[in-house]
């Protein structure tokens, strides 16, 4: 009998614990999304619908997509830069030379480890002009 209630209170302890650090995790992963999707000028990614704003759907992409995106800018193709190329409405018959572009300046634009995708989206707007 001794061992049946220690081990209940054992399985107990393992649970509350595993709760607190779940409760820890989504709260993390909740606080990380919502400093992620807050923009610099304190506006958010989200209407009140809780749809991606029209003018923010680049930078909610490249910002949750910025490894990724980084892969396939560097070798000129991929998903996520075919992606890149729908929202940004780069036609059907000029992605080919956006492709070459951005492969051609990513050296450019990625310059360190330390890029941020903000610091991508500065450039892109800047250099695409």
């Amino acid at each position: 009998m001794r061992i049946f209630v220690a081990v209940m209170i054992a399985l107990c302890g393992g649970l509350a614990f595993s709760a607190c650090t779940l409760r820890g995790t989504t709260d993390s992963v909740t606080d990380s999304v919502r400093n992620v999707t807050v923009s610099t000028s304190g506006r958010t990614w989200f209407t009140e619908d809780g749809l991606v704003r029209n003018d923010q759907k680049v930078s909610a992409f490249v910002t949750l997509n910025f490894e990724n995106l980084k892969q396939d800018m560097a070798r000129g193709d991929g998903e996520y830069l075919s992606a890149l190329t729908t929202l940004m409405q780069v036609r059907d018959d000029k992605r080919a030379e956006f492709f070459g572009y951005v492969q051609s300046n990513y050296p450019a634009w990625i310059s360190s480890q330390q890029t941020t995708p903000a610091e991508l989206l500065v450039a892109l707007n800047r250099d695409l002009r």
